[in-house]
C-alpha cells in the first residue's frame, strides 16, 4: 500500500514519570540519558514505540527495560507534541505516570541506566520538556488521588496511618487535620487493622494496617476523598 502523499513522518515515543514512596518521602526515579543530544543529563525513562507495538505495551517494555519492574500502576495523562520538543527529529510523546512502593522494588532497579531516586522537591533539571511533564504528572496525580484511592499503590502491604497521612501531605504539599483524616479513613472501610505495631518512632507504637483489596476494587470509582474542595483541583 502506498504511503500518504506530502505528509511529514512523525516519531512516536513514550515517557514515564515514576513516583515512589519509602514510608518517609515521596520520590521520583530518573536516569542518565544514554545518547546525544543531552547525553549524560538527567531524564525521564522513555523510548520509541516499535512499528508493530501498541503504546501501552511500549511503556511496559520501557519500564521493564530500565527498572525490571512489572505489573505496576500506570496512568496515561497527556500527549506532548510541540514540533520542537526534540532537537533532532519531530517526536510526539505519550506520557504516563507510575506508582510503586520503593522498598518493594528497589532491588530491581537496573544499574546499567544509572537509575536514581530523588526526593520529589529535590530533583535535578531534566532534558527537553521533561520538567513540564513532571509538573503536569504531579497535578494529575493530585487530581486523581482526590477521587480514587490510588495512593495506596505507593504503600507496602502493611503500613501505619501516620505513614498514609504523611504520603497525602507530601502529594498535596499541605498539612492535613489528623482527626478529620482518621475519621474519613475509618469511614472508607478500606483498611484492616492488624495486631502488630510499628515501634520504630515511639515506645507506644502505631498499629499496622493492610488494604482490603476487595473493597479497594469496589470503591475505586466512589472514593470518599481525604482532600477538602477537590473540585478546585484543576488539571
Amino acid at each position: 500500500m502506498n504511503k500518504y502523499p506530502n505528509q511529514t513522518p512523525l516519531l512516536l515515543a513514550v515517557d514515564c514519570i515514576i513516583f515512589g514512596y519509602d514510608g518517609i518521602e515521596l520520590q521520583i526515579l530518573l536516569v542518565k540519558r544514554a545518547m546525544e543530544p543531552a547525553k549524560g543529563q538527567w531524564s525521564l525513562m522513555g523510548g520509541f514505540v516499535g512499528p508493530d507495538e501498541n503504546i501501552y505495551h511500549a511503556v511496559e517494555r520501557v519500564l521493564e527495560t530500565y527498572t525490571g519492574l512489572k505489573d505496576v500502576y500506570l496512568d496515561q495523562f497527556k500527549i506532548y507534541g510541540d514540533p520542537k520538543r526534540d532537537p533532532i527529529e519531530r517526536t510526539a510523546s505519550v506520557a504516563y505516570f507510575a506508582l510503586i512502593d520503593i522498598n518493594k522494588y528497589k532491588a530491581q532497579i537496573n544499574d546499567v541506566y544509572e537509575a536514581k531516586w530523588f526526593p520529589i522537591n529535590e530533583a535535578p533539571e531534566l532534558i527537553f520538556d521533561h520538567d513540564l511533564m513532571v509538573e503536569e504528572a504531579k497535578a494529575r496525580l493530585r487530581y486523581k488521588a482526590a477521587f480514587h484511592p490510588i495512593l495506596f499503590e505507593l504503600l507496602p502491604k502493611k503500613f501505619t496511618t501516620p505513614q498514609l497521612q504523611n504520603l497525602y501531605e507530601q502529594v498535596y504539599n499541605t498539612k492535613i487535620d489528623n482527626r478529620n483524616f482518621l475519621r474519613k479513613l475509618a469511614s472508607s472501610g478500606l483498611l484492616i487493622k492488624l495486631t502488630e505495631k510499628d515501634k520504630s518512632s515511639s515506645k507506644r507504637g502505631a498499629f499496622y494496617y493492610k488494604l482490603d483489596n476487595t473493597k479497594y476494587k469496589t470503591k475505586f470509582q466512589s472514593f470518599i476523598n481525604f482532600i477538602p474542595n477537590p473540585e478546585q483541583l484543576v488539571f
